[in-house]
């Protein structure tokens, strides 16, 4: 067990030793000192500097030694060469928790990657917690402690906010400040050389001052891990991240910044959904969210009402609505009958409710309060294009006292900004988030709705093992990793592991003249397909090595010179094993079923549309093993093969059931094995309901 102390004393430690204190304004030494002062830290503050006697009035020690009482928390701002020594000091002196502010370690090449390996295991020798380093520090504005050299502070608030970039906490504390939104804790994590960004989100979620947790991050450095701890804060409280990275030169730029291992973007999505983690697309999201879930009720439903003084606006947010899967809700009689008599003749009373310029906070609140009270109502969102005869204050009261104890989500979007400030104060006192433009509370209410579901989402069991033959298995991979010179599967063995797993392979026997092609091919019965048996060819019909339908013997030999012409032409260099025989399947729907071993998460399941669909339509939806049988079905629903196999234009419906079947098996086989790093099955056909699905083809790749 680790016997390391907590990390309680990065966030409301009794003192703090600034180690590399400066009188210099422009060093990171005086920033800290700074805004430990300024911003009213209430433990001990001792500078550390043997060439200067106090700094902001707080008397300088000339080292750790000479500090007269026992030290909580160091923030270490010396040059890169100096800062081992100096948390070997810490160590020696009993000082717990050290903030390493200094840069100069793996973000800049080899020899500060060498410092960084010395630093993490000096920590780990006298036990001490170290954040960094190449951070800018923390901020718990409850204590209060602000450890970073970053000018200002965050309201009190209720966010917390974890971040793998130093620059993005000091543009959010600026940004915080100018629109008003208080934060409980704020941390940078630097290079993650001790603690990570999965300890701090146990820690986020232990904390009772944070409602939300929010984090921008580049990477984790164990996803498993991650998805454990992710998955019991989401219970507690909301979970929001903006995940960077998720193209090939995003991904290479995160790497190079901070050499955490990526991961696929794949795999933080299916992560995300599998825990219960909110992923924004942006900062501006990430916040938008945040607010909404850290002051609204969550919406019960899909069903928004839209209350609004100009016709442009209001169309904005029902476009956005519905672009984000929300619905207009529809109003009862009895609703649009209150708003006639109480709004303006020509207003329109239908969702939209465009009660026209010239209405006055009244009307405003007799409108929502109707609207609140419908059944058919789950959200309101209460817009007001900028105006002259009332102050955006007046609306921000009432939109506050009528949606002061509703069960429902009030979201407002008083539009603007010179002439909203006064009105945001009241907003936030009231804890209603402003938006300023329409098309943003879609996106936020989509995010709320999400969190219902899933916190809705009644447990779900594991999925029982099936009954496997193990021994079969284990004759495959023996065979395989006995195989010198070679990494993947050939198609006899990968089809093996399938059966061994209870997945319907066809009939098939391989030959290697064209004689014993056609003797095999009577065996089999005819109709029967010829394919090439390669591990270096893996789309065979691409160099002619797939012919369907051969009714006899001579089409069979035929058959079998044709197609090892075909794939000695496109592929010179490929070894083939010979020419298999294979009998008919049946007509049905092609998907692709398999999965792929992901650095940080493990075994990633994958299903789509199969065949020779595949690269051109990219139709596929992944998820993390082990699936449940929700799971399973989700990712197959959020395809375009999930629509062909319910019956699809004329298509007559195909067995859903052995596709979410077969992801399960796959799941269970994934975590059984892993020396295999790859294995896919394309086409798997979906054959007519009740009548199960066949592996028609198939690869696998061991791991190296």
């Amino acid at each position: 067990m680790d016997k390391r102390p907590q990390l309680e004393p990065f966030f409301n430690p009794r003192s703090v030793a600034v180690i590399g204190a400066s009188r210099d304004r422009h060093k990171l030494g005086y920033g800290v000192i700074r805004n430990l002062h300024e911003y009213h830290y209430r433990g001990e503050i001792y500078p550390v500097n043997p060439h200067a006697r106090d700094v902001l009035g707080y008397r300088c020690y000339p080292d750790l030694s000479t500090v007269p009482q026992p030290v909580d928390l160091a923030v270490v701002v010396v040059p890169a060469e100096s800062v081992v020594q100096t948390v070997i000091e810490c160590g020696k002196h009993g000082v717990p928790a050290v903030v390493v502010v200094s840069g100069g370690f793996s973000e800049t090449g080899p020899q500060g990657e060498a410092r960084e390996h010395e630093l993490r295991a000096a920590a780990a020798r006298y036990g001490i917690r170290v954040l960094g380093p190449n951070c800018i520090g923390t901020i718990d504005t409850h204590t209060p402690i602000n450890t970073t050299f970053v000018v200002g502070m965050p309201r009190v608030g209720d966010i917390a906010f974890i971040s793998q970039s130093g620059a993005v906490v000091a543009a959010v504390i600026d940004w915080a400040l100018g629109a008003g939104v208080g934060f409980s804790r704020m941390v940078s994590l630097g290079n993650s050389v001790d603690v990570n960004e999965t300890e701090l989100l146990a820690e986020m979620a232990a904390d009772r001052e944070s409602r939300v947790i929010t984090g921008y991050l580049e990477g984790v450095a164990d996803g498993r891990a991650f998805m454990e701890v992710a998955a019991e804060a989401a219970r507690s409280k909301p979970v929001v991240m903006l995940k960077v990275g998720r193209g090939e030169i995003g991904a290479r730029a995160v790497a190079s910044h901070t050499g955490a291992l990526a991961g696929s973007a794949e795999a933080y999505e299916a992560a995300f959904r599998k825990t219960g983690v909110l992923r924004a697309g942006t900062l501006e999201e990430l916040f938008d969210w945040a607010r909404a879930l850290a002051w609204q009720p969550l919406p019960k439903g899909n069903r928004v009402a839209v209350l609004t003084n100009a016709g442009g606006p209001g169309i904005l947010a029902v476009d956005a609505l519905q672009a984000a899967g929300l619905s207009l809700a529809p109003l009862t009689p009895t609703t649009r009958a209150y708003l006639a008599s109480r709004c303006p003749p020509h207003a329109s009373v239908n969702n939209p409710v465009d009660i026209l310029a010239g209405s006055g906070p009244g009307t405003y609140a007799r409108a929502l309060d109707a609207l609140l009270a419908d059944e058919t109502v789950d959200a309101a969102v209460v817009i007001q294009a900028p105006q002259d005869w009332f102050y955006p204050t007046s609306l921000a009261e009432v939109t506050g006292e009528v949606a002061s104890g509703s069960a429902k989500p009030v979201l407002a979007c008083i539009m603007g900004l010179a002439s909203t400030a006064d009105a945001l104060t009241i907003l936030h006192r009231r804890r209603i988030p402003n938006y300023a433009f329409p098309e943003r509370v879609a996106t936020t209410l989509a995010a709320m709705l999400a969190r219902r579901r899933w916190l809705d989402a009644p447990p779900e069991p594991s999925v029982p093992p099936f009954a496997v033959d193990h021994a079969a298995a284990q004759a495959v991979l023996s065979d395989a990793l006995n195989t010198a010179g070679s990494l993947l599967l050939t198609g006899g063995q990968t089809m093996a592991m399938l059966r061994a797993y209870g997945l319907t392979t066809p009939v098939e026997r391989l030959a290697t003249c064209a004689e014993e092609a056609a003797e095999l091919a009577i065996q089999v019965g005819f109709p029967v397909a010829l394919k090439v048996a390669s591990v270096d060819i893996t789309h065979k019909s691409d160099v002619g090595g797939v012919l369907l339908g051969l009714a006899d013997a001579q089409q069979v030999k035929d058959a079998y010179h044709q197609i090892l012409s075909a794939a000695m032409y496109h592929r010179p260099a490929a070894r083939i094993e010979g020419i298999s025989v294979q009998a008919m399947i049946p007509e049905g729907q092609e998907v692709i079923v398999g999965w792929r071993r992901d650095s940080q998460f493990g075994p990633l399941l994958l299903v789509g549309s199969g065949g020779t669909e595949v690269e051109l339509v990219r139709d596929v939806a992944i998820g993390i093993a082990p699936l449940t049988r929700s799971e399973a079905e989700q990712m197959l629903d959020r395809t375009w093969a999930s629509r062909r196999i319910a019956g699809w234009r004329g298509h007559a419906p195909a067995d859903r059931e052995a596709v979410i079947e077969a992801l399960l098996r796959l799941s269970q086989m994934a975590l059984d094995h892993p020396r295999i790093a790859e294995l896919e099955v394309n086409p798997l056909r979906v054959l007519p309901v009740g009548k199960g699905a066949v592996a028609v083809d198939c690869r696998g790749v061991l791991a190296a």
